[in-house]
């Protein structure tokens, strides 16, 4: 094999369309743009973002210090970490009093990284998948938290 033979395999690159070579073709006049408009000129497109007038979204966020309101109610709880948690009872005021999520923290949910090798209670905390597999493997329970959507059905 040499620098001269390489090709792209049989099949992996269409031949372009050869537009604008009369209407037998199917592909002239218009060249399968359509009549008008700003997408039928040459050149004619907008820029990326473009929004069509509206206030594009780089331009309505604010450019610094920008947090979403909800974040200071929401925090996330590392697996490892449960085991700070002395007497096993893991809810979200012994998560504040064992100073592992902010005062202010409302929502409180369990993510799977690291591991936990003893058995924990969890109650009135969301919980991923795998770290529920994890806490009940360790010989933990996790009581499920009614969701808003539970509620409405």
């Amino acid at each position: 094999m040499s620098l001269n033979n390489l090709k792209p395999a049989a099949g992996s690159r269409k031949t372009a369309h050869r537009v604008g070579r009369g209407i037998g073709c199917g592909w002239g006049k218009t060249c399968g743009r359509g009549h008008k408009g700003q997408k039928s000129r040459s050149g004619g497109w907008h820029k990326v973002g473009f929004e069509g007038g509206q206030m594009p979204i780089q331009r309505r966020l604010p450019k610094f210090g920008f947090t979403a309101r909800m974040s200071r109610f929401y925090a996330e709880v590392r697996l490892h970490e449960l085991a700070l948690i002395e007497d096993g009872a893991v809810n979200p005021a012994s998560l504040i009093a064992a100073d592992l999520v902010p005062l202010q923290t409302k929502t409180v949910k369990i993510i799977l990284s690291g591991s936990i090798d003893k058995a924990v209670q969890v109650t009135g905390c969301r919980v991923t998948k795998g770290a529920r597999a994890a806490i009940e493997a360790a010989g933990g329970s996790v009581a499920d938290v009614p969701t808003a959507k539970a509620e409405q059905a």
